[in-house]
């Protein structure tokens, strides 16, 4: 991982400016391994963000602004109990090892000093955030890990705490270059020399890795025996400057981009070794770099955190309705044979004298063939000629019944799924908790989810829908949810305003306010882009946009939130883009 050992002792010492003597004055958490501390000092206040995350473990001041769940975790409970005003004294870190501790100095219960320590251990897959008391054991710890999880190492309420286990590495900043190079040329494994050092050497990244060796040897990687002494000695003096730039704490941040825009890598030292296949941007520190590289991603991630349980739920009924309709629709094509049936009957019923009790068939002449032909009908053995002509039109009645009614379960079958997936792909556009909210009230409200207890229900006119203006100042409203589609297009929308939406695909109601003047094609053209990345099919592309005048669209009959029909209607074919839609969003209503 980029944020390695060196980058963590740099980043220690850029917290240790900012943050240190300072006091906690806010403890969140606003996903399951994220913590916020809001601390408070002379020189101002600032948050300062932990991370457990295994896509993304990390420790750093942020500027973001983050949304809390509206009851507290019990970990943030008790985060809030041990450290809540208490004073940071201390920011450690053992060796290049990806932990740092965070000592607090507080008042115990009977009033004496005592330092209580949170440890950030930001290690991959194993990263953990854990309360350490003064006692040295362990409070509690964002995962705990038990005998099940762990034979080596287990983290639960009451256990001594221990640091991770060391590696078997070179510590270059204590050792020096030599001592490192020296390791790496008694090594048996004879592979390329990049992956050596990173095997070699203590708290580094496979990027710093690879940047110290194109940097030291012209761009060349060679395998361990294949390196001349001219080569070990180049390689050793760029440790030597890699380590002193860490005794020095001399960082430049530098992010890592793809030429599409996509935020690759990190690290704090300037990256060389892509050329010109990737661009590479600075920023002033460590923390800022974060900010810039997990934003956005960690945005996303919290949301789905967050909708995980009712996500999961909807996902598992739109499964059931799927199979439901396929089951219904076997049986209805089973139901096409009950013509034959009816015929059957009427058959039997005409030629009754011909029939006899056991007989297993009959052959008739079929009167509803056109070409006077014989058709040889199957009977009961056990019944009377009467009971099998019964038997016959029973079984066509049956069929009747039931084709009527398959119909009606898959029609009602198949609203229930497009609602449904209209609901799923809101979910998945949701940005903001309120957003959820309000789409979990909407299921609340449908009975797919039973309401939480104390809560109330949520007035859906508080959240505002999404906003954009057109090039030529036409203001477009898009719906964030079924209820406020329906408000949209059913109760604030005159008749001549434009009504957009994905043909039979999941999406926003979006709605272009004319005011009463003629909509340039321009102004179309960008509604039904807004249209298309508002939907499920923002990710594709050629997706077709029905169009209509809102006195056009009138409300489903017995139809769920957000169902309507519509006729007298255009179709724009667009390529969704969102860097478009993001430029005609409008910031502030």
């Amino acid at each position: 991982m980029a944020l390695d050992g060196m980058m963590l002792s740099l980043l220690r010492r850029e917290l240790e400016g900012r943050i240190l003597a300072s006091r906690v004055d806010k403890v969140y958490q606003p996903a399951k391994e994220e913590l916020i501390l809001g601390l408070r000092s002379q020189n101002g206040n600032v948050r300062l963000l932990l991370s457990s995350r295994v896509a993304a473990p990390r420790v750093q001041l942020t500027a973001l602004t983050v949304e809390n769940p509206k009851q507290p975790p019990m970990f943030c409970m008790l985060l809030r109990k041990w450290i809540g005003n208490a004073k940071l004294v201390a920011i450690r870190q053992p060796g290049m090892e990806r932990v740092l501790f965070f000592d607090f100095e507080t008042l115990n219960d009977f009033g004496d000093t005592v330092v209580v320590t949170l440890a950030a251990e930001v290690m991959g897959r194993y990263s953990n955030l854990i309360l350490i008391g003064p006692d040295g054991r362990i409070v509690d710890s964002v995962r705990r890990v038990g005998a099940d999880r762990s034979s080596l190492r287990q983290i639960l309420p009451g256990l001594p705490y221990e640091n991770p286990p060391a590696q078997d590495r070179v510590d270059l900043i204590a050792l020096g270059a030599k001592r490192v190079c020296e390791a790496m040329a008694a090594s048996p494994r004879d592979i390329d020399i990049a992956k050596l050092l990173q095997e070699t050497l203590e708290g580094a990244s496979p990027l710093l890795c690879r940047e110290v060796v194109h940097c030291a040897l012209g761009g060349l990687s060679p395998i361990r025996s294949e390196m001349s002494a001219a080569q070990w000695n180049a390689l050793s003096d760029e440790l030597d400057a890699l380590a002193d730039r860490v005794r020095r704490g001399a960082a430049e941040p530098t992010a890592v981009i793809t030429p599409e825009g996509t935020p690759k890598d990190f690290s704090f030292l300037p990256v060389r070794q892509y050329g010109s296949a990737m661009k590479t941007v600075s920023y002033p520190t460590i923390s800022e770099l974060l900010d810039a590289f997990y934003g956005e991603r960690d945005t996303v991630d919290r949301m789905k955190q967050r909708m995980s349980d009712f996500s999961r739920l909807i996902s598992s009924r739109i499964e059931r309705i799927e199979r439901k309709l396929c089951a219904q629709k076997e049986e209805l094509l089973a139901c096409q044979d009950r013509d034959r049936l009816r015929r059957c009957g009427d058959l039997l019923s005409a030629s009754l004298y011909r029939l006899e009790k056991g007989m297993s068939s009959v052959t008739l002449d079929d009167y509803y063939d056109e070409a006077g032909g014989q058709v040889t009908i199957a009977l009961d053995p056990r019944l009377t000629p009467v009971q099998n002509v019964q038997k016959y039109y029973k079984d066509y009645r049956r069929a009747d019944t039931a084709e009527r009614m398959l119909r009606e379960l898959i029609v009602q079958g198949e609203q229930e799924l497009s609602y449904l997936e209209t609901v799923f792909d809101l979910m998945t556009r949701a940005r903001s908790e309120e957003e959820l909210q309000a789409i979990r009230a909407e299921l609340v409200e449908g009975g797919y989810l039973r309401p939480a207890p104390g809560s109330k229900r949520r007035q859906d006119g508080k959240l505002p829908p999404l906003r954009y203006r057109t090039s030529d100042g036409f203001l477009v409203l898009s719906g964030r949810n079924n209820l406020q589609n329906d408000r949209l297009t059913l109760r604030e929308s005159r008749g001549s305003d434009i009504w957009f939406h994905t043909q039979k695909i999941p999406g926003s109601h979006t709605i272009l306010l004319t005011e009463g003047r003629e909509v340039p094609d321009r102004s179309l053209t960008e509604a039904a882009i807004i249209a298309a990345v508002n939907s499920k099919a923002r990710q594709s592309r050629k997706v077709p946009v029905d169009y209509t005048a809102i006195r056009n669209v009138k409300k489903q009959p017995g139809g769920k939130p957000g169902m309507v029909i519509y006729e007298n209607f255009r179709t724009a074919i667009v390529d969704p883009d969102e860097a478009l839609a993001e430029a005609l969003t409008e910031k502030t209503p």
